[in-house]
């Protein structure tokens, strides 16, 4: 595999550098050297630890020309989204922490105030840079922190409204401040809509129609060769030392750069897996199961098939949500809107006025973008959009930022919601089939990220009655009730409780609304102890069935009430297992919780031993 690489020194130049200090007393040869070292030093990295390898290849050079013609960290460097930001990380001081890289306790992979006074303001998400960018700029103004400010956007967030607004601001209000237009024609996919069109023909043109930004109140500089090293400490020193207001680069550049197996990929390497350098080979376990991100495709093809209504919207994540897979099939019933979820909502919204039947496939956490058109466009008009709710829960190496925590509380609270939650992927077929069905109001089921649970799959999804539940397991002195894909955990927890003697019915909640009043109030009236276990923050699914109780007058002490969410912080990055190990959230976390209650009650009460129909020991719990 072809690999840009740096000719062997006797002492490597990236041993030299303890910061970008150290990038400001090279001479240009020396730089170069150094970027050829800087991109097989990331390449290394990330073959052993995975993440985001194409961004940030593609943005070699840029980062080690802004540190070297900016004064940062006292000059404030912000990179949009920042999955690109490794090579930026291996500079200011975190090269020996890398191989830590995304695992618990190890740099983040992306930037993080709290990790580095060189990450001035963190992010994941999308075409939040130049916003705050701006912000740092009026702070200056008006005697907050000093210094320049330079913000890092790809040409795919530029489709994102916000990154407009922050531009239509920033020229009214005309104050100095960088924003380099990283143009590689890709977010994770390749770029959509007018606006990458407009940028691909700006960069074939060079010099000759520059007016959108102009018109904007920014100069307007490029395109330039994002490749070129000493070209962009040019550009940029002659930029920094003349601007007196809003100023954008336009750089293009490669993603993937300088590595054959990113370059040759269609997502240009985006996110990987641990792989082997020099055949580019992936190293993937190999899935027991199917995604739930495929299965949710696959069954959303088969009720295209048989409805011409259905539609598929995803938000810039067509791989990521398995549209991809539908836009195989349906070519005219797929839409890929860009980085731009409050569009895609109320798009969605406007089919769904039309007669379609539009399914929105968007993250959970990327969905919290489009919250206020999900309740003035879609709830209040009663419209029935489908919202496919991916990677919901905690989601391992990506972090807090990514995990589907809040979307329960966030829909379940507006007035005509179905919000549903599928506990493995046989589940999730069924939910599919039932938000086809459902033309009397907005709903939405949640998955999460990763393989299935390897349970058969029905041949075709059929659609569940509303607002049910079901029991999965039936016991006797416990019931645990389950709200999404924790179920396999609460039947793990069952087994483990059932040779302390204690019996345990395990039910699967399906909807948190509607609830199904008739199976919760019926587990609290016939157990000892009723738990709830969902995969979401407080004030999703245990608020709803403890609003219930405590509104049927019934939390009167016949029977012990526990909830287990998410808890009130952010989880930092860790694989899946050991942030649900923190959140308390596993099989041994359900049983310990279970054991200490009833050991808290003195063990079971005759009512329980009624229910049960045979003595159980008291428990005694563990140290």
């Amino acid at each position: 595999m072809g690999l840009i690489s740096a000719p062997v020194t006797a002492t490597p130049l990236l041993d030299r550098v303890t910061g970008p200090q150290d990038l400001r007393i090279m001479d240009r040869d020396t730089l170069i050297r150094l970027a050829g070292e800087l991109r097989a030093e990331t390449i290394n990295i990330v073959s052993q630890t995975g993440g985001h390898l194409g961004s940030s290849l593609g943005v070699i050079e840029l980062t080690l020309a802004i540190h070297t013609v900016f004064d940062t960290p006292r000059d404030k460097l912000i990179w949009d989204v920042s999955h690109q930001c490794y090579p930026h990380k291996i500079l200011t001081g975190r090269r020996e922490k890398m191989l830590e890289l995304r695992k618990k306790g190890g740099p983040s992979g992306f930037t993080r105030r709290t990790e580095s006074p060189f990450d001035p303001f963190g992010a994941a998400h999308s075409s939040t840079s130049i916003s705050a960018g701006l912000g740092f700029a009026m702070a200056r103004e008006l005697g907050g922190d000093p210094g320049d400010v330079v913000c890092v956007i790809g040409d795919g967030a530029m489709s994102a409204g916000m990154a407009f607004e922050a531009i239509n601001n920033a020229g009214a209000l005309g104050k100095r401040l960088f924003v380099i237009l990283n143009d590689n024609a890709m977010s994770i996919s390749p770029s959509t809509g007018a606006i990458a069109t407009y940028l691909a023909e700006l960069g074939a043109r060079p010099g000759e129609d520059r007016s959108f930004f102009e018109q904007m109140g920014f100069t307007y500089h490029g395109p330039v060769d994002g490749h070129d090293l000493g070209g962009l400490v040019d550009s940029l020193q002659s930029l920094r030392q003349h601007a007196t207001g809003p100023v954008l680069l336009h750089a293009l550049t490669r993603k993937g750069a300088g590595y054959d197996a990113a370059e040759a990929s269609a997502d240009k390497y985006h996110g990987v897996a641990k792989f082997d350098i020099a055949t580019g080979q992936q190293a993937k376990a190999i899935a027991a199961a199917p995604s739930y991100t495929k299965i949710f495709a696959g069954a959303l093809v088969k009720e295209a098939a048989k409805d011409s209504r259905i539609i598929a919207i995803t938000a810039a994540m067509e791989a990521g949500t398995g549209v991809d897979i539908f836009r195989r099939h349906f070519p005219d019933r797929a839409f890929d809107v860009g980085i731009a979820e409050q569009h895609a909502v109320t798009f969605a919204a406007g089919l769904a006025a039309g007669g379609m039947k539009p399914f929105c496939a968007i993250y959970s956490t990327f969905l919290q973008r489009g919250y206020d058109q999900i309740v003035h466009d879609v709830a209040l008009q009663g419209l029935p959009v489908r919202f496919a709710i991916d990677r919901a829960g905690l989601v391992g190496a990506d972090g807090p930022t990514h995990a589907g925590a809040f979307d329960v509380g966030y829909l379940a609270n507006l007035p005509g919601f179905t919000v549903m939650a599928a506990s493995d992927e046989a589940e999730l077929v069924h939910m599919v089939a039932t938000a086809a069905a459902h033309d009397a109001g907005p709903i939405s089921f949640r998955y999460p990220r990763g393989d299935g649970t390897g349970v058969p799959l029905p041949e075709a999804g059929t659609p569940l009655p509303i607002g049910k539940g079901r029991i999965v397991e039936d016991g006797g002195t416990v019931a645990l009730l389950s709200f999404g894909a924790r179920l396999g955990e609460c039947l793990m927890a069952r087994r483990m409780l059932a040779a302390y003697g204690i019996p345990v019915t395990v039910a699967d909640a399906r909807f948190a609304k509607p609830l199904d009043i008739d199976l919760v109030e019926d587990l609290f009236e016939t157990h000892e102890l009723f738990v709830t276990i969902e995969e979401g923050a407080t004030g999703g699914f245990a608020a709803l069935v403890l609003g219930h109780l405590a509104g049927r007058g019934l939390l009167d002490g016949r029977c012990a009430v526990r909830t287990l969410t998410l808890p009130d912080r952010f989880i930092a990055q860790a694989s899946s297992e050991e942030m649900y190990e923190e959140a308390g959230l596993n099989a041994h976390h359900i049983a310990l919780l279970v054991r200490e209650t009833l050991a808290a009650k003195g063990g079971l009460s005759a009512r329980a031993q009624r229910f049960n129909g045979r003595h159980v020991p008291r428990i005694q719990v563990a140290e």
